[in-house]
């Protein structure tokens, strides 16, 4: 079994527990003895890739890689990474109001869908503007770069849209270049404030081709390592502060703002959010399907 996470921070609390050996994937149960299943790590995008080639059997997508081939895939229930309100890790940074970016450059992350996907509806229904959009690399290891390609605004997630929020709160001399993003939009914050309902950017998934067995065994041992991610959220805030650089109180913060379930209202925010791109035809209507108990 090849299960595939997000590189990113907002992972830990999924993933802790498997790190450090206090719960383990081990093999699935119709795999061979002693042949333990294997984490494999990318950001959103590359995790989209690889499960619609068919070379993960479990992993974390972007929302909209569900929602684009549905017939492939059957949701984790209780397993999402969602917010109800400010997500803090997917933010479109500007230059000026967003209202005023019609015709102007708007470079959007290459590693995400969902985010890209909420940025154009806010656009067209919230801001409404007609930016240009353009593609751009948005890691940890591009910000040192951001201002050297042309553009009026950037969708930034994951790691690096904390930190660089988190330098633009401090305004620090140490930090050049951060004021030139005078307009912040916390997009989980601007879907609330547009719905009144949480917003889920990430899922669980199997291929419906994975053994349910297998499949099941994975999920459970995925909520095991969840639940004790939250109960040490302070563990995880100090290595995520390590890998990030991020204050470890501001990391805290961040991960203790995030829902890593799929309650009703969960589910009422990815339904909507579905409904409103089919209704664009950015992706097909379809209905959110489960992995069956055993």
């Amino acid at each position: 079994m090849r299960v595939g996470r997000i590189r990113y921070i907002n992972c830990f609390p999924v993933y802790g527990a498997i790190d450090r050996g206090v719960v383990s994937l081990g093999a699935p149960p119709s795999g061979a003895a002693g042949a333990n299943s294997v984490l494999v790590s990318g950001n959103p995008s590359e995790l989209n890739e690889l499960m619609a080639s068919g070379q993960l059997d479990v992993s974390v997508i972007s929302a909209v890689e569900y929602a684009r081939d549905s017939s492939r895939y059957l949701l984790l229930p209780d397993l999402g990474i969602t917010s109800d309100g400010p997500v803090r890790s997917v933010m479109l940074f500007s230059r000026l109001p967003a209202e005023e970016l019609t015709a102007r450059r708007v470079l959007l992350s290459r590693s995400s869908m969902t985010s890209v996907a909420l940025t154009r509806l806010l656009f067209e229904h919230v801001w409404k503007a007609k930016p240009e959009f353009a593609a751009g690399d948005a890691e940890l290891t591009d910000i040192a770069r951001f201002l050297d390609e042309p553009h009026d605004a950037r969708l930034v997630i994951g790691d690096a849209a904390l930190l660089l929020s988190n330098r633009l709160r401090a305004r620090g001399a140490e930090h050049p270049g951060t004021s030139d993003y005078p307009y912040v939009y916390d997009l989980g914050e601007c879907w609330k404030s547009w719905t009144g309902l949480p917003f889920v950017f990430a899922v669980w998934v199997a291929q419906r081709t994975t053994l349910a067995a297998d499949a099941l065994q994975v999920h459970a041992r995925l909520l095991e390592s969840r639940d004790w991610g939250l109960a040490h959220l302070d563990v995880l805030a100090e290595q995520a502060s390590s890998v990030t650089g991020v204050a470890r109180r501001i990391c805290l913060e961040y991960l203790s703002g995030l829902d890593y379930r799929l309650s009703y209202d969960h589910l009422a925010g990815l339904s909507e959010f579905f409904r409103r791109l089919a209704s664009a035809g950015i992706v097909p209507a379809a209905p959110l399907s489960f992995l069956p108990a055993a």
